[in-house]
Parts: C-alpha cells; structure tokens; sequence
C-alpha cells in the first residue's frame, strides 16, 4: 500500500512538472516564487554563473568533483539554441578562470539538436574547444527515445575530433545492450543511469531486481576494462555493489556520481573512504521542473521541501 501511495505521488508531480499554467502561475508571483525557490536552493547550484561558481568552489573544496549542467532543453529555434551555447561558453570561462574542477553536462536540445543535426555539432564543437582550455570534459546527457538515435550519431561523429566527450547512456532500455558494447569500443567517457524518462511500453525495464543486474553488469564491464566512467546513481544498494565491483577489478578511471542535494549525507562517506566522488549541479532559472522531477523521484522528499520553505 505504501509503495502505491508513493508511486501515485510520484506520478503527481511528474505531471505537476508538466503543467504549464501552474508553472507560470508560481514564477510570476512573487510570494510563491520565493516559496518554491527555498525548496529547489537545496537542489540547484544558483539562478547565474555567478551565483553558481561558489557551490562550486565549496564542493571542490570539500574534495568532491563537479560536473555543472544550465538547465533548459527541447529549443526549437536557432536564436534560442545559440544564446544557450554562449551561455554554455561562458560557464566554460568561468571554469578556467576560477580554476575550477567542473565538467560541462547538457542536453543535445539545448543547444540545438531539435533545429538541424548541423547547429548541435556547430555549438557542440565550440564548447568541446572551450572546456579543453581548462582539461574539462563535455559530457552529453540522455534524453527521451525519440532522441536517442540523432544523439548517439552526434557523439560517435564529434568524438572523431574530440577527446574530451563523454555520454550517457541509459541502464533500463531495451536496446542499450547493443548500444553499449558499440559506445564501450569508443575512448569516450561513459556516465552510466538507470533511466528517468517515461518510455512507450516495451522500450524499457520497470525499476527492479532485473535493472539492478543489468546495471551492475554495464559498470563490471567497464571496470574490467578501466574504461573511463561514472557510476551515477542514488540507490544505496547499486553504489555499494559497485563499491565491490572496484575492489575486485581496481579501476582507476571511474567517478561515483550524484545529483546535489539527494542522498549526499552518505555520499560523504564514500569521499572520506577515498573514493573518487563528483556531485551534479545544475543551476538556471527553469529550476520549477527540476525540483518537481527531484520529488517526484522520492516523494517523501516534499515533507523535506516543506521544511526547507518554512525555515
């Protein structure tokens, strides 16, 4: 019964992200806004750059790596797509000029990709240029099924040129086992997921004893082979498997990775235990989406943003 509640809270928010008109409704008044935004501060690094450069500094500080992502996705026009990139750009100035060890994460959409397959690999070839100025990585994120084709084909193409790209790929699709031995060949990093997107049926793997398997056999593979990667997950049971994992093949290009402000009282564990840890942080003002999609991972994280609004 509990599990149900939980689901039918999750499927809530999820469509609560969706709503458009609630959305408008709550940036556009400001006693609302304000509200809501103590509750995504837990989860985002800041609205600016600069807002955002000393979350990351903090965390660098505290021995973690960063990759830092500007939120937004689905652009459908080239204005839009190039604004973003600058954006993007400058974020890659601000690593450089502030020494700070962060890898670049976006959406292919963003910059692009829903435009024409040429604008993405325009944009995508300047910021891959821009992070290698500060030895940083780019790193692709997934998106829906629809995409996974077109983003596939970009990363394979602007790896040929750039070393400094990595990609993610999705543990609970059903074609990711022919996806990953072909990505596995590749030098690129691999940031391994389980899979957030809601799929047509049949197109992936409910979340469960089966996906953990499948899981945990992608990231063996790529610890056999000390293949460069992150091990990106804030199921307990997966990371300390995969902590079991590392000590029997004793890899050495590997991160484990989580979202900020999610489950990162354990996560300090594992950094003081030794082990290579990077904290996603996202920052922007489209932070209304991103915090529904961070509750609705975990319901029981809105009594949490309840607390954080009235403190």
């Amino acid at each position: 019964m509990d599990h149900e509640l939980l689901k039918l809270g999750s499927e809530a928010l999820k469509k609560a992200a969706l709503n458009e008109e609630a959305k408008d409704f709550i940036l556009s008044n400001p006693s609302l806004f304000q509200l809501f935004k103590k509750a995504a501060n837990r989860y985002i690094g800041g609205e600016t750059i600069e807002e955002t450069v000393p979350t990351i500094l903090r965390l660098n500080r505290s021995g973690y790596r960063v990759t830092t992502d500007f939120m937004g996705e689905s652009i459908r026009n080239e204005k839009d797509a190039k604004e973003a990139t600058t954006e993007f750009l400058d974020f890659a100035s601000a690593i450089q000029s502030h020494q700070l060890d962060s890898s670049v994460s976006l959406d292919l959409s963003h910059i692009g990709m829903l435009v024409s397959r040429e604008l993405a690999m325009e944009n995508l070839d300047r910021l891959c240029r821009a992070a290698a100025k500060s030895n940083q990585e780019v790193i692709i994120s997934m998106e829906g099924t629809d995409r996974t084709d077109a983003i596939l084909d970009i990363y394979k193409e602007t790896l040929k040129t750039h070393s400094n790209l990595g990609i993610t790929i999705q543990a609970y699709l059903q074609r990711t086992p022919d996806d990953f031995t072909e990505i596995l060949q590749l030098p690129g990093s691999i940031r391994l997921v389980k899979g957030a997107y809601d799929t047509p049926s049949g197109y992936s793997l409910p979340r469960g004893k089966e996906l953990d398997e499948r899981y945990l056999n992608y990231a063996e593979q790529l610890f056999a082979k000390d293949h460069p990667c992150a091990i990106a997950s804030h199921d307990e049971k997966i990371h300390q498997e995969a902590l079991r994992l590392i000590e029997r093949h004793q890899p050495k290009n590997y991160v484990l990775e989580r979202l900020l402000g999610i489950c990162n009282e354990e996560f300090e564990a594992y950094k003081e235990a030794g082990y290579p840890c990077r904290i996603y942080v996202v920052y922007g003002k489209e932070w209304y989406l991103y915090l529904c999609n961070r509750w609705a991972e975990y319901p029981l994280n809105l009594f949490r943003g309840l607390a954080d609004i009235m403190g």
